[in-house]
C-alpha cells in the first residue's frame, strides 16, 4: 500500500476541477508548479502503487485506476508526481497520466490521507 498526506493545495487547483485532473507533486515541486498542485508527502510507498484495478482513496472517496502511463509510477516514487484524470481515457495514454473513475473531482484538503491499493 501507498499512502500519503495533503501538505499543500495550490492556489489554481480548484480550477481543474470542471476537466476533473488533479496534479499530484511531493515537497520538492518547483515553484512554478506548485500553484497548479496538489503538494503531498508520502508516509509509505509501495513498490508499484498504481496499477489497473487498483484503488485510489481521498480520505473515504474511493475511485479506480483504469489507465496508467508508462512513466507514472517511477515519476510518482522519484518526485510524487503524477496527473491523475478523472474520466474516461480515449487513445493513448500520456506517460505520467493515470485515470480513475467514477467521473467526479474529489474533495482535497491539507491535512487529505491519499491511499493507493
Amino acid at each position: 500500500m501507498t499512502q500519503s498526506t495533503v501538505q499543500e493545495i495550490g492556489i489554481l487547483v480548484p480550477s481543474f476541477q470542471e476537466d476533473k485532473i488533479v496534479i499530484l507533486f511531493g515537497p520538492s515541486a518547483p515553484a512554478e508548479l506548485r500553484e497548479i498542485s496538489v503538494i503531498h508527502a508520502f508516509n509509505e510507498l509501495g513498490e508499484e502503487p498504481l496499477k489497473v484495478g487498483g484503488t485510489l482513496t481521498f480520505d473515504d472517496e474511493t475511485f479506480t485506476i483504469t489507465a496508467v502511463g508508462s512513466l507514472a509510477n517511477q515519476n510518482f516514487k522519484e518526485l510524487g508526481h503524477i496527473s491523475i484524470y478523472f474520466q474516461e481515457h480515449e487513445g493513448e495514454v500520456l506517460p505520467g497520466a493515470v485515470f480513475a473513475s467514477p467521473s467526479r473531482f474529489p474533495t482535497i484538503k491539507e491535512g487529505t490521507i491519499i491511499s493507493i491499493k
